[in-house]
């Protein structure tokens, strides 16, 4: 780490400790400055070099932010709804074309309580109705994928998924993929029965069945060449990928970032795409 990163991080540290204190009214003008300019200087620094192409998302920590702004907890999510329309709008002005959010996992669907998944449901849809209409989507070209167990999921958010997905077919600019009541060993379960069947009725024989043949049968396949993220982001400081994308991360970078999703900041954005840039990619070679 050079002098000016050094310099930087502790400029963050202190901002950081000035909004946990009692000094965050009082310095809140030289705080919004600071921000300012500490945002510019990343953007600056991850302009005109090496962007992924794909980024994927875990949104960890809707819950614990609720509760540590004194809400309940069901708030959190939200909140954090929120912030996924805030946070696509940065990712689609830097240019980055391809977004994966985990909307909610398998496990949620099947084990948080009843009233937890209707909210959740509830804001899902929200989501998607206003997906509909959003200007945001037609303007960038958005095309729409929702996937995962969606048996687990409400009928009227299918109709909704399937609508969305129906609006947004012709458009190839940019992608929005949304993994809901998805699981990563799920897919490939899936992928492998699907195969399986197709041996069973000769229509392949066991020779043709190679790594690029499997991903054909994932729910990423129609992003063909980037269906695999060039990185993760996962909020809330869990180091852990929850099954998420399992086949498709195998050569992803990883980046954990300590804040709940809700306060996940276009610095964090910034700083994330930073250190993406400063690994280098051998895919195992």
């Amino acid at each position: 780490m050079n002098v000016n990163e050094r310099l930087i991080n502790l400029i963050d540290k202190l901002i950081e400790f000035a909004i946990k204190t009692k000094a965050k009214n009082v310095l809140k003008p030289l705080i919004d400055v600071v921000y300012l300019l500490y945002e510019r200087y990343l953007f600056k620094q991850i302009t005109n070099r090496n962007m992924p192409k794909h980024i994927a998302i875990i949104p960890d920590g809707n819950r614990r932010w609720a509760r540590s702004h004194g809400l309940d907890p069901l708030e959190g999510h939200r909140y954090g709804y929120e912030k996924v329309r805030e946070v696509l709008r940065w990712i689609y002005d830097l240019g980055i074309n391809v977004v994966t959010i985990y909307a909610m996992s398998y496990e949620n669907c099947l084990y948080r309580s009843e009233d937890e998944k209707q909210n959740l449901f509830n804001i899902i849809r929200r989501g998607f109705e206003e997906l509909i209409e959003s200007d945001t989507i037609h303007d960038y070209r958005v095309r729409i994928k929702v996937f995962g167990k969606l048996d687990l999921v409400r009928e009227d958010i299918v109709k909704y998924a399937k609508l969305l997905e129906m609006e947004t077919s012709g458009y190839n600019d940019r992608y929005l993929n949304i993994a809901l009541c998805y699981g990563g060993r799920q897919e490939i379960v899936n992928a492998v029965k699907n195969i399986v069947s197709e041996v069973f009725n000769k229509r392949i024989g066991i020779d043709d069945i190679s790594e690029d043949y499997v991903r054909k049968h994932l729910s990423t396949s129609h992003l063909e060449n980037f269906s695999e993220p060039d990185l993760v982001i996962r909020t809330s400081g869990e180091m852990r990928i929850s099954n998420f994308l399992l086949w498709q991360i195998a050569y992803s970078e990883l980046y954990f970032c300590d804040v709940f999703w809700p306060d996940f900041r276009k610095i964090d954005l910034y700083r994330a795409i930073r250190a993406y840039q400063k690994r280098e990619r051998r895919f195992g070679k």
